[in-house]
């Protein structure tokens, strides 16, 4: 008898079954450890400037527009990465989109050195902010490598882990700062230039690591099974062209993406802003400011997976109803949540807020993807995509609105109104209804499908 070919449960696609996340087997278990840690350290490289921007700010002579400005291009830079990157992945595999993507923005990171106007600082940010389309080839690598019944999971735990990254860089960064600025005697111009050295070596790092051990299917790299898996060109382009069409048809894609805008979009924006929230607004110093905000991405740890796990607990006992109306309470929370953080006047109390906070809104963004493989099967990387850059067009739009620098809006009254914002987006998963599901206020119109089937 022929020996399994593989260490870990399969299905009749090699898919795995079953999600180890203590295991290194190859191929799945390896995807999952590479992916996550790749966009960790693209987390990490595009959030690693806020933490230091007290210093930055005065050495590039930045005015709060200019901080404003820059913050919108990081994620401008992402929403026009996260569209080409679907089809990247498409047609090279999300193992080589990964890689290619990071080793071409680690460079852009190292630039920093050399920056010495306003300018110089946004577009920096713009080009940094690329890397975060690893987001896409995360969740594309995740799809192809686990099967319908592990997939939520794996998808939740690999972007959720990653995200711990952003969070990690609030801490980390400072304290890279003053080993250079106080122990190796550097001036701060050199020190917060020289810091940017370690995510940009780490991200490099990740990627060939992506490069030498990664995998991009359960048989083999992505280039060599597409070759046994030729169509022809005419059928390959109506295919595609109606695959994309149907997607972006679905008005359900369109409403998950405002309502990513305002979980994950919210996510971002905070990431962004939080360290210089606390420096500017309580006084604290750049250490400590670093150390509040990255215990808002360090709960990224749990929360995204726990918002997946829900969603998917919700849908076996509830359906799609379930998964709806579980979306909706988690990113209500978050919102009113968002509100009272603006209005607390102590820091500890704006710490609790915040990690309370942080929680639901994290949650929010699992529970989002806890829906989407069910808004079209035929069309689920469109449906994905629109989603996932629906969440950073939220950010841009919010930042230009409420963090923009000139605006005039006390950074504590924007994070009240982007409170507001989210509670009063979520309510459009109200319109959601599918015809053998049903939607939140609304049973199902036929039965003809069975929800557990497809669940």
């Amino acid at each position: 008898m022929e020996p399994p070919k593989f260490s870990i449960a399969v299905d009749s696609d090699h898919k795995a079954t079953e999600f180890r996340p203590l295991s290194l087997s190859s191929p799945h278990m390896r995807a999952f450890h590479l992916a996550w840690l790749s966009l960790f350290t693209c987390f990490f490289s595009t959030f690693s400037i806020p933490p230091l921007l007290p210093i930055i700010r005065q050495d590039l002579n930045l005015s709060p527009s200019d901080v404003g400005t820059a913050g919108i291009a990081a994620f401008s830079g992402s929403i026009v990465s996260r569209l080409a990157m679907g089809p990247a992945c498409d047609i090279f595999g999300p193992r080589l989109a990964s890689a290619t993507l990071s080793l071409a923005t680690a460079p852009i990171l190292l630039s920093a050195a050399f920056i010495s106007t306003p300018l110089h600082f946004i577009l920096l940010r713009f080009f940094v902010g690329f890397s975060l389309a690893n987001f896409v080839a995360n969740q594309f690598w995740m799809s192809s490598m686990f099967s319908s019944c592990t997939v939520g999971l794996a998808n939740g735990v690999a972007a959720g882990w990653a995200n711990v990254g952003s969070g990690l860089t609030q801490l980390v960064m400072p304290v890279i700062f003053s080993i250079l600025h106080t122990n190796l005697d550097l001036t701060q111009s050199a020190s917060w230039r020289t810091a940017f050295i370690v995510p940009a070596m780490f991200q490099t790092l990740l990627a060939l690591m992506v490069l030498a051990y990664g995998q991009d299917l359960p048989d083999g790299n992505y280039k060599n099974i597409k070759k046994l898996q030729k169509t022809s060109k005419e059928d390959t382009t109506t295919t595609t062209t109606g695959v994309f069409v149907n997607g972006i048809k679905n008005y359900r894609g369109w409403v998950l993406g405002l309502t990513y805008g305002y979980c994950f979009g919210v996510e971002l924006t905070m990431d962004n802003i939080i360290a210089e929230y606390f420096y500017d607004r309580f006084g604290v110093n750049m250490e400590t400011a670093g150390v509040i905000a990255a215990s808002f991405g360090f709960a990224n740890w749990v929360s995204r997976p726990t918002g997946g796990v829900v969603s998917d607990r919700l849908g076996r006992r509830f359906g799609m109803k379930g998964r709806l109306w579980g979306l909706w309470v988690v990113q209500t929370v978050a919102g009113l949540m968002c509100v009272l953080l603006g209005q607390v006047n102590s820091v500890w109390g704006s710490v609790g807020v915040m990690c309370v906070f942080s929680f639901f809104v994290q949650a929010a963004s699992g529970l989002t993807f806890g829906v989407v493989p069910f808004v079209s099967k035929r069309s689920m990387g469109v449906i994905s995509g629109m989603t996932g850059c629906g969440g950073t067009v939220g950010a841009v739009v919010t930042q230009l609105l409420l963090f923009s620098g000139s605006t005039k809006i006390p950074t504590q009254t924007g994070i009240s109104l982007m409170g507001v914002m989210t509670i009063i987006s979520t309510l459009s998963l109200t319109t959601i209804y599918f015809p053998q599901w049903g939607g939140m206020l609304c049973g199902p119109s036929s039965h003809h499908q069975s929800y557990q089937l497809l669940a």
